[in-house]
Protein backbone atom coordinates (compact mmCIF):
# COMPACT_ATOMS: atom_id res chain seq x y z
CA UNK A 1 0.00 0.00 0.00
CA UNK A 2 1.40 3.66 -0.56
CA UNK A 3 1.82 5.92 1.96
CA UNK A 4 -0.78 8.13 3.22
CA UNK A 5 0.36 11.68 3.18
CA UNK A 6 -1.24 14.18 6.21
CA UNK A 7 -2.31 17.34 5.83
CA UNK A 8 1.17 18.32 7.62
CA UNK A 9 3.04 16.18 5.00
CA UNK A 10 0.82 17.60 2.22
CA UNK A 11 1.97 21.16 2.98
CA UNK A 12 6.01 21.08 3.85
CA UNK A 13 6.33 18.72 0.20
CA UNK A 14 4.47 21.73 -1.38
CA UNK A 15 6.80 24.12 0.61
CA UNK A 16 9.43 22.22 -0.92
CA UNK A 17 8.53 22.13 -3.96
CA UNK A 18 8.02 26.13 -4.18
CA UNK A 19 11.49 26.94 -2.83
CA UNK A 20 12.91 24.18 -5.33
CA UNK A 21 11.14 26.12 -8.30
CA UNK A 22 12.62 29.65 -6.91
CA UNK A 23 15.96 28.67 -6.62
CA UNK A 24 15.58 27.24 -9.84
CA UNK A 25 14.51 30.35 -11.55
CA UNK A 26 16.62 32.37 -9.29
CA UNK A 27 19.65 30.13 -10.75
CA UNK A 28 18.59 30.43 -14.61
CA UNK A 29 18.17 34.40 -13.81
CA UNK A 30 21.46 34.59 -12.88
CA UNK A 31 22.64 32.52 -15.54
CA UNK A 32 21.03 34.82 -17.91
CA UNK A 33 22.32 37.67 -16.62
CA UNK A 34 25.74 36.55 -16.69
CA UNK A 35 25.53 35.55 -20.27
CA UNK A 36 24.01 39.41 -20.92
CA UNK A 37 26.82 40.83 -19.16
CA UNK A 38 29.75 38.87 -20.83
CA UNK A 39 28.22 39.42 -24.78
CA UNK A 40 27.94 43.35 -23.33
CA UNK A 41 31.63 43.20 -22.51
CA UNK A 42 32.66 41.50 -25.62
CA UNK A 43 31.06 44.29 -27.66
CA UNK A 44 31.75 47.03 -25.85
CA UNK A 45 35.44 46.44 -25.05
CA UNK A 46 36.48 43.19 -27.16
CA UNK A 47 37.15 39.81 -26.47
CA UNK A 48 41.02 40.29 -26.40
CA UNK A 49 40.34 42.83 -23.28
CA UNK A 50 38.32 39.91 -21.41
CA UNK A 51 41.16 37.63 -21.86
CA UNK A 52 43.57 40.25 -20.85
CA UNK A 53 41.17 40.67 -17.55
CA UNK A 54 41.18 36.99 -16.68
CA UNK A 55 44.64 36.40 -17.42
CA UNK A 56 45.26 38.99 -14.84
CA UNK A 57 42.97 37.59 -12.57
CA UNK A 58 44.70 34.11 -13.51
CA UNK A 59 47.91 35.96 -12.65
CA UNK A 60 46.95 37.55 -9.17
CA UNK A 61 46.22 34.04 -7.54
CA UNK A 62 49.91 32.76 -7.39
CA UNK A 63 53.29 33.53 -8.91
CA UNK A 64 54.72 32.61 -12.03
CA UNK A 65 57.60 30.40 -12.57
CA UNK A 66 60.24 30.94 -14.83
CA UNK A 67 59.51 27.25 -16.37
CA UNK A 68 55.38 28.08 -16.38
CA UNK A 69 56.34 31.10 -18.39
CA UNK A 70 57.93 29.13 -20.56
CA UNK A 71 55.15 26.60 -21.45
CA UNK A 72 53.06 29.48 -22.13
CA UNK A 73 50.92 27.96 -25.41
CA UNK A 74 48.51 31.45 -25.72
CA UNK A 75 49.65 34.66 -26.30
CA UNK A 76 46.28 37.17 -26.14
CA UNK A 77 45.95 39.90 -28.52
CA UNK A 78 46.47 43.55 -27.33
CA UNK A 79 43.12 45.41 -27.80
CA UNK A 80 42.95 49.01 -29.52
CA UNK A 81 41.32 51.84 -28.34
CA UNK A 82 38.57 53.47 -30.98
CA UNK A 83 39.61 56.64 -32.26
CA UNK A 84 38.71 59.08 -35.07
CA UNK A 85 37.48 57.59 -38.89
CA UNK A 86 39.20 60.18 -40.80
CA UNK A 87 41.65 62.95 -40.32
CA UNK A 88 43.18 65.65 -43.03
CA UNK A 89 46.72 65.25 -40.23
CA UNK A 90 49.71 62.54 -41.42
CA UNK A 91 50.26 62.83 -37.71
CA UNK A 92 48.06 60.49 -35.70
CA UNK A 93 48.31 58.62 -31.84
CA UNK A 94 47.95 54.92 -31.56
CA UNK A 95 46.65 53.88 -28.32
CA UNK A 96 45.52 50.14 -26.29
CA UNK A 97 46.14 47.61 -23.57
CA UNK A 98 48.13 44.78 -23.47
CA UNK A 99 49.27 42.40 -21.05
CA UNK A 100 51.91 44.60 -18.97
CA UNK A 101 55.82 44.89 -19.76
CA UNK A 102 55.01 43.05 -23.17
CA UNK A 103 56.14 43.88 -26.56
CA UNK A 104 53.27 45.21 -28.95
CA UNK A 105 54.03 45.73 -32.29
CA UNK A 106 52.32 47.75 -34.69
CA UNK A 107 50.98 47.41 -38.06
CA UNK A 108 49.69 49.29 -40.85
CA UNK A 109 47.88 47.80 -44.13
CA UNK A 110 49.38 45.18 -42.86
CA UNK A 111 53.14 45.54 -43.14
CA UNK A 112 55.14 46.63 -39.86
CA UNK A 113 55.51 50.09 -38.75
CA UNK A 114 56.51 50.39 -35.44
CA UNK A 115 57.34 48.72 -31.94
CA UNK A 116 56.78 49.10 -28.08
CA UNK A 117 56.43 47.71 -25.24
CA UNK A 118 53.30 48.37 -23.02
CA UNK A 119 54.04 49.55 -19.27
CA UNK A 120 53.10 48.70 -15.94
CA UNK A 121 49.45 48.90 -16.38
CA UNK A 122 49.25 47.69 -19.60
CA UNK A 123 48.88 50.33 -21.63
CA UNK A 124 50.91 51.46 -24.85
CA UNK A 125 50.98 54.23 -27.50
CA UNK A 126 52.13 54.97 -30.74
CA UNK A 127 52.71 58.01 -32.57
CA UNK A 128 52.43 57.35 -36.73
CA UNK A 129 52.21 59.01 -39.99
CA UNK A 130 49.78 57.42 -41.75
CA UNK A 131 49.45 56.92 -45.80
CA UNK A 132 46.79 58.66 -48.08
CA UNK A 133 43.66 57.21 -48.20
CA UNK A 134 42.68 54.07 -46.28
CA UNK A 135 45.09 53.11 -43.24
CA UNK A 136 43.85 49.88 -41.60
CA UNK A 137 45.83 49.14 -38.27
CA UNK A 138 46.56 46.24 -36.04
CA UNK A 139 48.86 45.21 -32.83
CA UNK A 140 50.16 42.20 -32.03
CA UNK A 141 51.38 40.94 -28.90
CA UNK A 142 54.96 38.94 -28.52
CA UNK A 143 56.77 37.02 -25.42
CA UNK A 144 59.13 34.55 -25.71
CA UNK A 145 59.27 34.57 -29.27
CA UNK A 146 55.75 33.80 -29.53
CA UNK A 147 52.86 35.65 -31.55
CA UNK A 148 49.40 36.37 -30.47
CA UNK A 149 46.68 37.09 -33.11
CA UNK A 150 45.94 40.42 -34.70
CA UNK A 151 44.44 42.45 -32.34
CA UNK A 152 40.90 44.39 -33.21
CA UNK A 153 41.39 46.35 -36.53
CA UNK A 154 41.23 50.24 -36.40
CA UNK A 155 40.43 51.86 -39.78
CA UNK A 156 42.05 55.78 -40.65
CA UNK A 157 41.39 57.33 -43.64
CA UNK A 158 43.88 60.33 -43.91
CA UNK A 159 42.70 63.19 -46.63
CA UNK A 160 44.74 66.29 -47.38
CA UNK A 161 43.43 67.33 -50.46
CA UNK A 162 39.87 69.60 -51.01
CA UNK A 163 36.90 67.90 -52.12
CA UNK A 164 35.56 69.11 -55.56
CA UNK A 165 32.74 71.64 -55.78
CA UNK A 166 31.24 72.32 -59.13
CA UNK A 167 28.04 74.34 -58.81
CA UNK A 168 26.05 74.45 -62.42
CA UNK A 169 23.24 76.64 -61.41
CA UNK A 170 22.52 79.29 -60.96
CA UNK A 171 25.27 81.55 -62.02
CA UNK A 172 26.24 84.15 -60.13
CA UNK A 173 24.78 87.73 -60.96
CA UNK A 174 21.67 85.55 -62.51
CA UNK A 175 18.48 87.46 -61.73
CA UNK A 176 14.85 86.41 -61.18
CA UNK A 177 11.38 87.70 -61.17
CA UNK A 178 7.93 87.27 -60.58
CA UNK A 179 7.22 83.66 -59.95
CA UNK A 180 10.29 82.53 -59.91
CA UNK A 181 10.67 82.76 -55.99
CA UNK A 182 12.62 79.74 -55.85
CA UNK A 183 15.90 78.65 -57.47
CA UNK A 184 17.55 75.19 -57.64
CA UNK A 185 20.82 75.42 -56.06
CA UNK A 186 22.99 72.37 -57.91
CA UNK A 187 26.08 70.64 -58.74
CA UNK A 188 28.33 67.87 -58.11
CA UNK A 189 31.04 66.97 -55.94
CA UNK A 190 33.25 64.06 -54.65
CA UNK A 191 32.21 60.68 -53.05
CA UNK A 192 31.63 60.62 -49.02
CA UNK A 193 31.29 64.79 -49.37
CA UNK A 194 28.22 66.32 -47.66
CA UNK A 195 27.26 69.59 -48.93
CA UNK A 196 25.23 72.92 -47.48
CA UNK A 197 23.56 75.26 -48.74
CA UNK A 198 23.07 78.61 -46.37
CA UNK A 199 23.63 76.48 -43.90
CA UNK A 200 20.99 73.75 -45.39
CA UNK A 201 21.94 69.83 -46.27
CA UNK A 202 21.83 69.57 -49.91
CA UNK A 203 20.18 66.03 -51.40
CA UNK A 204 23.40 64.18 -52.76
CA UNK A 205 22.29 61.09 -55.56
CA UNK A 206 24.61 58.18 -55.98
CA UNK A 207 26.27 60.17 -58.81
CA UNK A 208 27.28 62.87 -56.16
CA UNK A 209 25.14 65.40 -57.88
CA UNK A 210 23.39 67.39 -54.82
CA UNK A 211 20.66 70.40 -55.07
CA UNK A 212 18.63 72.43 -53.15
CA UNK A 213 15.95 73.95 -53.82
CA UNK A 214 16.27 77.64 -52.30
CA UNK A 215 13.42 80.23 -51.08
CA UNK A 216 14.63 84.03 -52.53
CA UNK A 217 13.99 86.92 -50.85
CA UNK A 218 13.35 90.02 -52.55
CA UNK A 219 16.81 91.76 -53.76
CA UNK A 220 19.92 90.62 -53.87
CA UNK A 221 20.45 87.07 -52.18
CA UNK A 222 23.92 85.50 -50.89
CA UNK A 223 24.07 81.98 -51.47
CA UNK A 224 27.21 80.03 -49.81
CA UNK A 225 27.70 76.40 -50.81
CA UNK A 226 30.01 74.22 -48.76
CA UNK A 227 31.48 71.12 -49.40
CA UNK A 228 33.10 68.87 -46.67
CA UNK A 229 34.57 65.56 -46.73
CA UNK A 230 35.04 62.85 -43.88
CA UNK A 231 38.28 64.60 -42.81
CA UNK A 232 37.08 68.19 -42.33
CA UNK A 233 38.50 69.39 -45.17
CA UNK A 234 36.39 72.47 -46.81
CA UNK A 235 35.45 74.10 -50.09
CA UNK A 236 33.13 76.90 -50.37
CA UNK A 237 31.91 78.95 -52.86
CA UNK A 238 29.62 81.75 -53.06
CA UNK A 239 27.20 83.38 -54.90
CA UNK A 240 24.62 86.30 -55.44
CA UNK A 241 21.21 86.66 -57.64
CA UNK A 242 18.84 88.61 -57.37
CA UNK A 243 14.99 88.50 -57.49
CA UNK A 244 12.50 91.36 -57.72
CA UNK A 245 8.98 90.58 -57.41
Amino acid sequence: MSPILTVGSKMRVSRLTKRTEKNTKKSIFFSVLGIVVILFLIFKFGLGLLVNFSLLISNSKGTTTGSDQNTISFISPPTLNPTFSATNSAQVTITGIADKGRDVYLYINNLQTDQTTADDKGNFKFSETLNKGINQITAKEIYNGKESNFSNPISITYLNSLPKLDVSNPTDGEKFQKDQNTVLVSGSTDPGVSVTVNGFWAVIDDNNNFSYNLPLQNGDNQIKIVATDQAGNRTEKDLTVNYSQ
